[in-house]
């Protein structure tokens, strides 16, 4: 495989995770603090930080610190467009599946 379809599983990697699902989704109007993200996503801070940590290693949030607080958002927006297709995916694939399309 070559190097830049490593780095797209990476990618994909780094969202295809509920926990980092989650956030990405409280990240969809911008930018917030670590102390808001965890209380909102309902994980502990520090399962909550290693996602954050993992999910900005590989691309996917830019991180910025103001004094004592780190602030986090989705670096691409096209992120969203991906989690959108995956979305709605599923739910044909729930309609199909329940009988109420043809597949």
């Amino acid at each position: 495989m070559s190097s830049a379809t490593n780095y797209q599983a990476d990618v994909l990697k780094s969202i295809a995770q509920a926990t980092r699902l989650k956030i990405i989704d409280f990240l969809r109007d911008g930018e917030r603090c670590v102390c808001e993200i965890f209380p909102a996503i309902d994980e502990e801070q520090s399962n909550t930080s290693r996602h954050l940590a993992y999910m900005q290693t590989h691309g996917i949030l830019s991180r910025r610190k103001d004094g004592v607080k780190i602030y986090y958002a989705v670096k691409h927006p096209e992120v969203f467009e991906i989690i959108d297709r995956a979305t709605a995916i599923v739910r044909r694939e729930v309609a199909v599946r329940s009988g109420l399309i043809n597949g």
